[in-house]
C-alpha cells in the first residue's frame, strides 16, 4: 500500500485497523431490514446503535415533515409521514469538518421471482456481496462507519470533525438530506458515497420528473374510426422527445461528461392508457425523467421540453386543437458541481492515490443524488465517491465486491486524517 506520495505511519496504523468482519456484520443487519420509503426507521435505529457503539456523538431526531414540506427545495415521489434523521461525529472540532453522507433507503425489491437470492439476506459468494442495498448504498454507509471505527481502534484523534450522515428518502427526492441540513449539520467538505466505481465525481447531472397527458376521444372499439386514439397521437410526441434528447446530448462540452453516450438522458419509464380493452382510450399518460446539465437553469430545461411537445402537437390537427398537458411532478433533482481545485476534491484524489497506488479518474455522474442539496442548500463543496457500479443498483441480484467496500473504507480513513488533520500536528 505505497501510493505515489505514500502514507504516513499514523495513516498506515489507522488503515490497518479497518475491521472487515465488523463491516460485514453491520451490513448483514442492514440488508435484513427492508428500508423502503416510510419504513426506514428500523434501519436508522441500527445505524445509530452502531454509531454509539463506536463512540460517536450521535444525534437522532424525528423529522418534522409538516414543516419540511414548506421548504422550497422539498420534493418527493411519495407522501412522507415519518422518518428519523441520524448523524454521528467524532474529533476535536478545532479543524475542518468532513461529512460522509449516505442514504439508508432502498428501492423496492420488486418481483422476488426475478431474484436468484434472498434480497433481504446478505449473501457472500467468493467476495461478491448480494442483497438489496449492497451497492445502493448500505454498503457505502458501512464504509463510513468502518472508517470511524478504524480511527477509534487506532486511537486516532482528529483535529477537525468527521461527521457521518445517514439519511432517508434519497431515492424519492432527498427529504432526509434536506432535513439534516435544516437540523444545522454543516461541514467544510462532503462526500456523498454513491456507487461511482471509485471515480471522484465533482459533478452530478440533474433529473426532473415529468408527466405528459395526451388527450384522445373515447369510442366503442368496434367503431374505432369514430374515436381518436391517444396512443397513435403520442407517437410524434415520442419522436420529438427522442430528437430533443439527441440534440441536447450532441452538444455536451463538459469534460467530466464527454465520455458518456447520453449524460443527460430523457427516459419515459411509465405509461398508461385506456379503461377497457374494447374502448378507444380517452387519454394516454406518460411519466419520465429529464436529464439536466450542471449549470443549466431548471426553468430553461423545462421550457425546452415543453416547446418540443408543443411543436410536435402543432403539426397534428387533433393535438393542435387538444394539446398535451405537461406537469413537473415528484422528485426534482437539480444538477450540481464543485470546483475541481477545492480541497475536498484534491484531498480525496490524493488519499485514493496514496491507498491504491493509482490516481483516480475525475468524472461526472449521470444520476441525481443528494449532492445537489449539500451544494445548493448548505453551500458545502461536495463530491460523489463510493464503491461499486450504479449499473448493479435498482435491479434483481444487486451486488458489490467486498474488496471495493474495504478499499473505499481505507481511502475514507486517509481522507479523514488529511482533511480534518491529526490532533497535535500542525
Amino acid at each position: 500500500m505505497n501510493g505515489p506520495h505514500g502514507i504516513s505511519p499514523d495513516e498506515r496504523r489507522a488503515v490497518d485497523a479497518v475491521d472487515v468482519d465488523a463491516l460485514l456484520a453491520v451490513l448483514s443487519d442492514l440488508i435484513a431490514i427492508p428500508s423502503v420509503a416510510n419504513e426506514e426507521s428500523p434501519a436508522q435505529e441500527r445505524v445509530a446503535e452502531e454509531m454509539e457503539a463506536i463512540g460517536l456523538e450521535t444525534d437522532v431526531w424525528e423529522i418534522d415533515f409538516d414543516t419540511l414540506k414548506r421548504h422550497p427545495a422539498y420534493a418527493t415521489d411519495v407522501e412522507r409521514h415519518e422518518g428519523l434523521g441520524v448523524v454521528g461525529q467524532c474529533g476535536k472540532a478545532t479543524g475542518r469538518t468532513l461529512i460522509l453522507n449516505g442514504h439508508i433507503d432502498v428501492v423496492p425489491a420488486g418481483d422476488l421471482d426475478r431474484w436468484t437470492r434472498n434480497p433481504f439476506e446478505l449473501t457472500n459468494e467468493s467476495g461478491r456481496l448480494f442483497g438489496r442495498g449492497s451497492v445502493d448504498m448500505k454498503g457505502a454507509v458501512c464504509c463510513a462507519l468502518g472508517a470511524a471505527r478504524a480511527l477509534r481502534d487506532a486511537d486516532v484523534t482528529l483535529e477537525g470533525t468527521l461527521q457521518l450522515q445517514s439519511v432517508i428518502g434519497e431515492e424519492d427526492g432527498g427529504a432526509g438530506c434536506l432535513a439534516t441540513i435544516e437540523r444545522g449539520h454543516r461541514g467544510d467538505g462532503a462526500i456523498v458515497l454513491e456507487p461511482t466505481q471509485r471515480v471522484v465525481a465533482p459533478a452530478q447531472a440533474g433529473a426532473l420528473s415529468f408527466r405528459i397527458t395526451v388527450p384522445g376521444l373515447a369510442a366503442h372499439g368496434a367503431l374505432r374510426e369514430e374515436g381518436v386514439d391517444p396512443i397513435e397521437k403520442f407517437i410524434p410526441v415520442f419522436h420529438a422527445l427522442r430528437s430533443l434528447e439527441a440534440e441536447r446530448n450532441a452538444r455536451v462540452s463538459d469534460p467530466l461528461f464527454r465520455e458518456d453516450v447520453l449524460p443527460y438522458a430523457l427516459t419515459m419509464g411509465r405509461m398508461s392508457a385506456g379503461i377497457w380493452p374494447s374502448t378507444v382510450a380517452e387519454s394516454l399518460l406518460v411519466e419520465g425523467r429529464f436529464g439536466v446539465a450542471p449549470g443549466e437553469e431548471i426553468a430553461a430545461a423545462q421550457t425546452a421540453l415543453e416547446q418540443a411537445v408543443s411543436e410536435a402537437a402543432q403539426r397534428d390537427a387533433w393535438l393542435a386543437e387538444h394539446p398535451p398537458t405537461i406537469e413537473w411532478v415528484g422528485a426534482q433533482f437539480a444538477a450540481a458541481r464543485t470546483d475541481e481545485a477545492d480541497p475536498v476534491v484534491t484531498t480525496l484524489s490524493a488519499a485514493a492515490a496514496a491507498v491504491t497506488g493509482q490516481a483516480p479518474r475525475l468524472g461526472g455522474m449521470r444520476y441525481g443524488a443528494d449532492m445537489r442539496l449539500l451544494v445548493h442548500q448548505a453551500g458545502i463543496p461536495t463530491v460523489l465517491f463510493g464503491p461499486g457500479d450504479v449499473r448493479e443498483a435498482h435491479r434483481p441480484d444487486e451486488s458489490v465486491a467486498l474488496e471495493e467496500l474495504v478499499m473505499v473504507t481505507k481511502i475514507l480513513v486517509v481522507m479523514a486524517l488529511r482533511f480534518c488533520g491529526l490532533a497535535g500536528q500542525r
